[in-house]
């Protein structure tokens, strides 16, 4: 971890932070140029800026959750049992789909420009304040402290982290959470988190904290993960291990430690998350009632996650980036068989898009690949070649440089009784989305 006084990055000294009158669009230019990088693992910076605006103690319950897939759903869905309960709720998330503002909820509505805004100039004035060393924070991290100055200014009931990255090193995880989870584990981001899952497991587990329950949804757990819960003393609660679920038919039925629910709706969102939702609920908050996790639980959705967006033809979206989410989707789209399944798909070069797509290979019937218009986007080309790569040489393909380019090509060639997929990264289902509120 880089130190406070070594850390503040040169090039702020030449740009000048937005005034008073200056937009949200503004304020994200200006935190996107004053860091080098948009990735910068440690605490030791963002912890001393959250030290300086006493944002380390919230007035409230915290729950932070980490995983490789089913972090944004798993806290959908215990955001919306609290709310069905009367509990005030703030959600801090990430990354987001179309607006800045959809990292930071209150009450399920994102917060305003203007509260965002706020937050922001607190946090400048805080990081380069007067007679201290001038600190640099990366964009996620600003993300991360502005969501937890407007939760101060706010006083929710509890306080939902999403995890950004990892766990150990994030900046949600300078936090002391009353509850911890992991949702699932797989290899992503190995560049950050380790090659195996051992190494995931480990880096996903340092959120836990000593005598607090860590609740944990994952069930073909890395031995690193319980190793460091024992070395701490956290209170496991394990799926399969103190809590289990079973679909049942058109119901399902979860079995916790202390409670049984029976004949609960199937969810809009991933089964296996809405059991580990509500081991959290039924351990922290055991005497909100069957009716309200019911309903929270059958209600609950999330944009991006296997969104049907258009009818005819069926169009759905999903943000499923890595081969773990790959594998749930193309479970989820074998409902729609015998339909021909058609994919629009735009993936970034720090995926393994292979072994996304050799996920899928059984499932789509025809690919349109396109190119991203970011930094990290990976040329249609060469989503193509790793189609070859995974086994499909079957597969029809067509390549384009982008979304738009790629929408048009389905249009011209899709039946209404089709189903189209548009997946492979969250600037994907962004795009697309912006074409459909043009059209």
């Amino acid at each position: 971890m880089s130190s406070v006084s070594d850390s503040a990055n040169n090039n702020s000294q030449a740009i000048v932070a937005p005034d008073s009158n200056a937009s949200l669009l503004q304020w994200l230019d200006y935190l996107l140029s004053i860091h080098p990088t948009e990735i910068e693992m440690g605490l030791t910076r963002v912890t001393e800026v959250a030290k300086r605006l006493a944002l380390l103690n919230p007035d409230s319950t915290v729950v932070t959750v980490a995983g490789t897939n089913g972090k944004g759903t798993t806290c959908a869905m215990i955001e919306s049992v609290l709310l069905q309960a009367g509990k005030t709720v703030g959600v801090y998330s990430s990354p987001h789909l179309e607006h800045f503002n959809e990292r930071v909820r209150l009450n399920h509505q994102d917060v305003s420009d203007q509260q965002l805004i706020s937050a922001f100039q607190a946090i400048e004035d805080a990081r380069t304040q007067s007679g201290l060393a001038e600190i640099s924070l990366s964009f996620f991290e600003y993300a991360t402290l502005a969501g937890l100055y407007i939760f101060k200014q706010q006083k929710p009931d509890v306080i939902l982290l999403e995890v950004g990255l990892g766990g150990r090193l994030d900046a949600t995880n300078i936090i002391d959470a009353d509850v911890t989870v992991i949702t699932s584990i797989d290899i992503d981001h190995q560049e950050y988190l380790g090659d195996t899952r051992e190494l995931v497991g480990r880096e996903k587990a340092g959120i836990f904290r000593a005598n607090r329950l860590a609740v944990i949804g994952e069930p073909d757990l890395p031995t690193t993960v319980l190793e460091y819960a024992a070395e701490i003393n956290a209170n496991v609660y394990q799926v399969n291990q103190d809590f289990s679920y079973h679909l049942n038919g058109d119901t399902w039925q979860f079995n916790g430690r202390d409670t049984v629910f029976n004949k609960l709706v199937l969810p809009k969102l991933p089964l296996a998350n809405a059991a580990t939702a509500i081991a959290v609920i039924e351990q922290t908050w055991p005497s909100i009632s069957a009716e309200h996790i019911t309903k929270g639980i059958a209600t609950a959705s999330l944009s991006g996650r296997l969104e049907q967006v258009l009818d005819k033809p069926v169009v759905l979206v999903d943000v499923a980036h890595n081969p773990h989410a790959a594998k749930y989707l193309a479970s989820q789209l074998q409902q729609y068989k015998p339909a021909r399944i058609v994919a629009l798909c735009g993936m970034l070069k720090d995926k393994d898009a292979s072994a996304v797509l050799a996920q899928l290979t059984d499932t789509v019937d025809e690919w349109y690949f396109t190119g991203l218009d970011v930094e990290r986007g990976l040329d249609a080309e060469s989503l193509a070649s790793q189609l070859a790569k995974s086994g499909a040489n079957k597969a029809m393909s067509s390549q384009f440089d982008s979304i738009e380019q790629a929408w048009q090509g389905i249009n011209a060639n899709i039946n209404a009784d089709d189903v189209v997929i548009v997946f492979g990264s969250f600037y994907t289902v962004a795009g697309f989305s912006k074409i459909l509120e043009r059209e």
